[in-house]
Parts: structure tokens; sequence; C-alpha cells
């Protein structure tokens, strides 16, 4: 099925948010109804201890890190999931990009309100 929908979750410092954003809704990421770019963000605190064999972009090897980044999350159509990964990953600085991935039981293309829309507005 081509038009199974997922929900894409990835972290990132703060500073590099917005080119993640932009990179994700380039590649067709956070199409819902009549709107695309998507995305919902909220702010925490990463923590990481970067190991022996890491190149960190932020960090020390041994050293416990503390950074604030953003979770955004958007929707995207499982067959784009690889390539919209592939473009967040030539824009976000750290070398292991933590993302998730979600399967949704409604899909936001099917739920939203352009499928009746009123002929009196």
């Amino acid at each position: 099925m081509t038009d199974v929908t997922v929900k894409l979750v990835v972290f990132v410092p703060e500073t590099h948010a917005e080119k993640v954003r932009e990179a994700m809704g380039k590649a067709g990421a956070g199409i819902v109804g009549d709107y695309k770019y998507c995305t919902f963000s909220v702010k925490g605190i990463g923590r990481y201890m970067p190991m022996e064999s890491a190149h960190p972009t932020i960090g020390r090897i041994g050293k416990l890190e503390e950074i604030i980044e953003e979770r955004i999350e958007t929707v995207c159509y499982k067959k784009d999931l690889n390539k919209i990964i592939n473009a967040i990953k030539k824009v976000h600085p750290y070398e292991q990009v933590a993302l998730d991935v979600y399967p949704l039981v409604l899909s936001p293309h099917k739920t939203t309100y352009n499928q009746n829309v009123r002929k009196d507005l």
C-alpha cells in the first residue's frame, strides 16, 4: 500500500532545528490535507557521552554532555521515509542522528477537513 503514513520524530540541537525542518519539508514530509511543512516541536535537554570510537560535533570523549535540543515531529508517507531521512542526515550536525518512526492508525491525509469541503465558505 503506497499511502501508508508514519510519524517521524527527530532530535536536533536547537541551533540546527530550522535547517532540519526545511530539509524534511523539501523532501516531502509534513503534508496534512491542504498544508505542507507541518511539524510540531518541543524543546528539551539531550544527554549523551561520546565513547572512544565517536567523533562528536559537540562535546568530548568520555564527558557527559547536555544540549538544548528540539524534538521535531511530522508525518510522511512510508514510501518516502528513506528519502526524508537522508535529507535530514545531510543537514543534521550529529554523526548519529536520533530518529523514531511510529506507525499511524489513522492517516492524517484521510482525516483532515478537505475531505468534506464546505461549499458555502
